[in-house]
C-alpha cells in the first residue's frame, strides 16, 4: 500500500514551490472563468425555450438539478482531491462542465437537456469551481496570506459575474445562443492549462501514519456541530435567493418589456456590488459580532427582494 502511495505522489505535480502570489492570481482566474458562464445561464433561457418550444419549467427543473448536484458533489470532489490531488479532479470537472455546456446546444428533448445541463454540469461544477480552488489555496498559500487569498478568490467569482453577464448578452444577440455556449465550452477546456498552478499532492503521501477519518464519520461530526448546521441553513437561504435571480432575472426583464441590455448590466452590477459588500462586511466583522453582520445581510437581501417584486417592473424604463 505504501509503495502505491509513493508511486502516485511521485507522478503528481505539486504547486507548493510556486510563488504564493502567482498561485492566488491563477486561482482567481479559474474562479472568474468557471463561475462566469454559470452566472450568466439565465440569459440563455428565453432563446433556448423559444427555439425548442419548451416551457419555462423544463429549463427551471434542469437548473434546479444543476444546483442540487453542484452541492451534492462538492463533498465527494473534496474527498477525491484529498486522496488523489486537486489536478485530476479539476480536469475531470472542467471536461464534464464543457461537455454539459456543449450539450445545452445539442440536446433537443427535455430529458437529455436535464441530464446534461442539469446533472452533468452540476457534477462538473462541483469538481472545478471555487470550492476546489479554495481548498487548494488553503494548502498551498502560507497561513498569513490565506485570508487575502480567500477574499480575492471570492471577489474574483463576483467579478466573473460582472464580466460575463453583459458579454454573454451581447454575444447571444450578435452570434446566437448556440455559438455562445459552444465558445464557453471551449473556454472551459482552455482553463485546464491553469490547473497545474493550483495542483496539490494527495494527502496520503504526507500523512501515511496519521489516522484516517471516514466520510461518514466526518459527516456525523459535522451534523453534531450547531455552528455547522446554522451555517448550512444560511447558505440554503442564500442559494435560494441567488439561484432564483440567476435563472429567472433576465427572462423577467425581457418579458416586462424592458430592453435586454438593462438586464445584462443590472445583473453585472450585482457582481460588482457583491465585491464591495464582501469587503465592507469583512471590515464590519472586525467591529461588531459576525452573527449580527450575517443577520443584517440576510434581512437586507430579503427586504430588497420583496421591494423588487412589489415595485412596477417598468419604473425606470423612461431613463433607459
Amino acid at each position: 500500500m505504501s509503495a502505491t502511495v509513493e508511486k502516485s505522489s511521485r507522478f503528481s505535480f505539486n504547486a507548493s514551490r510556486l510563488p504564493p502570489e502567482l498561485i492566488i492570481v491563477v486561482g482567481c482566474i479559474i474562479a472568474i472563468l468557471t463561475f462566469g458562464p454559470r452566472s450568466a445561464v439565465g440569459i440563455f433561457q428565453l432563446p433556448l425555450i423559444n427555439e425548442r418550444g419548451w416551457s419555462t419549467g423544463v429549463f427551471s427543473f434542469a437548473m434546479a438539478l444543476q444546483y442540487l448536484f453542484w452541492g451534492v458533489g462538492q463533498p465527494f470532489s473534496g474527498a477525491m482531491a484529498d486522496k488523489y490531488g486537486t489536478a485530476p479532479v479539476m480536469v475531470v470537472g472542467l471536461l464534464l462542465y464543457a461537455l454539459g455546456l456543449a450539450c445545452m446546444s445539442w440536446t433537443t428533448d427535455p430529458v437529455s437537456f436535464t441530464l446534461t445541463a442539469g446533472v452533468m454540469m452540476g457534477f462538473g461544477l462541483s469538481a472545478c469551481s471555487f470550492n476546489l480552488v479554495i481548498g487548494a489555496l488553503a494548502k498551498l498559500v502560507p497561513e498569513h496570506m490565506r485570508s487575502i487569498a480567500f477574499g480575492a478568490g471570492t471577489a474574483a467569482g463576483s467579478f466573473g459575474q460582472f464580466l460575463f453577464a453583459p458579454t454573454t448578452g451581447y454575444l447571444v444577440q450578435s452570434h446566437g445562443w448556440h455559438a455562445t455556449i459552444i465558445a464557453y465550452a471551449i473556454l472551459m477546456i482552455f482553463v485546464v492549462i491553469f490547473v497545474p498552478f493550483v495542483a496539490t499532492a494527495p494527502n496520503a503521501a504526507s500523512t501515511k501514519a496519521a489516522p484516517q477519518q471516514s466520510f461518514g464519520e466526518a459527516m456525523k461530526q459535522a451534523f453534531r456541530h450547531k455552528s455547522y448546521l446554522l451555517l448550512v441553513a444560511g447558505f440554503y437561504t442564500c442559494g435560494f435567493q441567488l439561484g432564483f435571480v440567476t435563472v429567472h432575472f433576465q427572462k423577467y426583464v425581457e418579458e416586462s418589456g424592458i430592453e435586454p441590455h438593462v438586464g445584462y448590466w443590472a445583473f453585472a452590477l450585482v457582481g460588482i456590488c457583491n465585491i464591495v459588500g464582501s469587503l465592507y462586511s469583512g471590515w464590519l466583522s472586525t467591529k461588531i459580532p459576525k452573527a449580527w453582520v450575517l443577520s443584517g445581510i440576510y434581512l437586507g437581501r430579503s427586504a430588497v427582494t420583496i421591494l423588487f417584486i412589489l415595485l412596477p417592473p417598468k419604473i425606470g424604463r423612461a431613463h433607459v
